[in-house]
């Protein structure tokens, strides 16, 4: 039978858009709520319809359990979604005025959005804040979302459908269920460290977006790559910046790589590094295959006293070092699109990949193994017959671009924990960026965050 909405009903949907017109109310997604219920002529979600009574019960379960899924119980309106409250409206509608009626329905509405859409993107993604999704213009909508869950079966599958898939989060998720508990009030105590810890990086995880079967994650505090393809999984080892100069977190796509390749010095190591050993040493730009040119190209063999004046206006020149076992960059270089200008690259000195913390770069990654890699890449693009002409190149010194068909995602995450076989494995936090964190997720100062490395 279907729900007929009472003169009561109506009165209280007058109210709803009262309120929300008044735009006084604490919410969190204020432009989505306003959305939400003209959309639905203002009528009542939550608390009008006897029938859908079980999907506010479970919704309030999900708001009051949030930190089993990485979130801060504070952030969705705890002092006004009482469990009280919610009983007296559904069993004593006419004796709870219909402002505090309109209110409830209203918040519990906000703390669903946020909800939904935290789990989704998380709350402080530097890529989609929250005055972005409120405008209501991305391919992903709680709104259709939520509206969604309340015509199926089980409202609160419905709505954690919209979590991360990726293996690392599910692991985080799942060893959060077994610490939080469920039972009632286990999500109102702040969280100890180790909860805390990761939650954070399932928030991280979440800014992530590795909802793919084919793609490169590179994780900065373990200082690995992973390539997940077809099924299977390689791993190698990388060196990461040093914390002067970090290895930037970014979400790009690779598109090719370069046998033998010429390294563009950057201007800071120009200027740093090679400027003060060139006029050390006058043979240091021979031997190691440096060439000077000013910003018009023009190749230029300073000496001693020459390179002392570049030095006074360095931004007027530049150096490359053409490709030798020697190279910095080695012997392949992996390009993809990104505002930093990184990319991972071979390096020659490879006794820096049997350290326990890598963190020797200016930036860039430099990679294990990777003519290897670069063979995992062109057959998964199905390109065989490339492998050959690869090692070829390799071998004779041939600069030679290989341009993948389909270009495999690459994901280069700070995360400072994951879980494996239910235990939380630790690694170290090389830019200190914990503690900002934390204190944004649960604005508290907690020296305890930093447990013990495994």
């Amino acid at each position: 039978m279907t729900y007929q909405p009472s003169k009561l009903d109506n009165a209280l949907s007058a109210e709803i858009s009262k309120q929300i017109s008044q735009s006084k109310l604490p919410l969190n997604f204020p432009l989505s709520v306003r959305r939400f219920y003209a959309q639905r002529q203002y009528n009542a979600n939550w608390v009008a319809n006897p029938a859908d009574a079980d999907k506010t019960w479970s919704a309030m379960l999900m708001i009051d359990c949030v930190l089993q899924f990485g979130l801060n119980h504070a952030d969705y309106h705890p002092t006004e979604l009482l469990y009280s409250k919610l009983h007296d409206i559904l069993e004593r509608p006419n004796q709870v005025p219909l402002a505090e009626q309109a209110r409830f329905d209203i918040m519990l509405t906000d703390a669903m959005l946020s909800f939904t859409n935290n789990l989704h993107y998380g709350k402080y993604n530097p890529l989609f804040a929250g005055a972005k999704i409120d405008k209501g213009n991305l391919a992903f909508n709680a709104i259709d979302v939520i509206n969604n869950a309340m015509q199926s079966k089980d409202l609160m599958r419905a709505v954690l459908n919209v979590q991360p898939r990726s293996k690392a989060y599910q692991n985080m998720q799942a060893r959060l269920h077994v610490i939080a508990g469920v039972q009632t009030g286990d999500c109102y105590e702040f969280p100890e460290a180790e909860v805390r810890k990761i939650a954070l990086n399932m928030e991280r995880l979440r800014w992530a977006a590795l909802d793919t079967d084919n793609f490169i994650h590179v994780n900065i505090p373990s200082a690995m790559l992973s390539f997940y393809h077809n099924g299977a999984v390689d791993s190698f080892r990388v060196i990461i910046g040093k914390p002067g100069t970090p290895t930037p977190t970014l979400n790009s796509a690779i598109t090719h790589f370069t046998s033998s390749p010429e390294w563009r010095v950057p201007q800071s190591i120009f200027t740093k590094e090679l400027l003060p050993k060139a006029i050390r040493d006058t043979g240091y730009l021979r031997s190691n295959r440096y060439n000077i040119y000013n910003n018009a190209g023009m190749l230029i063999t300073p000496d001693r006293d020459y390179l002392k004046a570049i030095l006074k206006t360095p931004k007027r020149y530049y150096a490359t070092q053409t490709s030798g076992c020697d190279n910095a960059l080695g012997q392949l270089i992996f390009k993809f699109p990104n505002l930093y200008e990184i990319y991972i690259h071979d390096t020659p000195d490879q006794s820096l990949f049997f350290k326990n913390n890598r963190v020797f770069s200016h930036g860039c990654l430099r990679v294990q193994h990777a003519a290897v890699l670069a063979g995992l890449l062109l057959k998964n693009d199905k390109a065989e017959n490339a492998i050959t002409v690869m090692e070829r190149d390799i071998a004779k010194g041939i600069k030679k671009d290989f341009r993948l068909k389909t270009p495999v995602p690459i994901a280069v995450t700070y995360i400072t924990c994951e879980v494996v076989g239910g235990a939380v494995i630790n690694y170290p936090d090389p830019y200190g960026l914990d503690k900002n964190l934390d204190m944004l997720m649960y604005k508290k100062d907690d020296p305890t965050l930093n447990i013990g490395q495994n």
